[in-house]
């Protein structure tokens, strides 16, 4: 399955929760992203999964080999976002990303 394929489905099975709302399109960071009560929490920028997770859990799994940095075109990574290396982890990931940016919007 394609990342465009797989991130639909994943889109699919988040856009029915409260608050999160699917991807508006368009262009720009942000324009495929999951946001829950606005705020993004899971994105396809290219071909991986790009989630928002605090700093030092990101940290955590980029020293595990589980992720990588992201770096959103700046050059320098982003600390809270992670770019999830394997595709079996999207899902798992996206809810941890959504219950981390759902807590701070609370």
């Amino acid at each position: 399955m394609e990342a465009k394929e797989r991130f639909a489905a994943l889109v699919q099975e988040f856009a029915a929760r409260p608050g999160v709302q699917p991807p508006e399109g368009g262009s720009g960071f942000g324009s495929t992203a999951l946001k829950v009560d606005g705020s993004i929490f899971a994105m396809l920028p290219g071909a991986h999964l790009v989630v928002k997770l605090p700093s030092e859990r990101v940290t955590a799994l980029i020293e595990s080999g589980e992720g990588e940095p992201f770096d959103g075109g700046k050059g320098r990574p982003m600390r809270q976002w992670l770019t999830v290396v394997d595709v079996d982890a999207w899902e798992r990931m996206a809810e941890e990303a959504l219950q981390f940016v759902a807590a701070r919007r609370r």
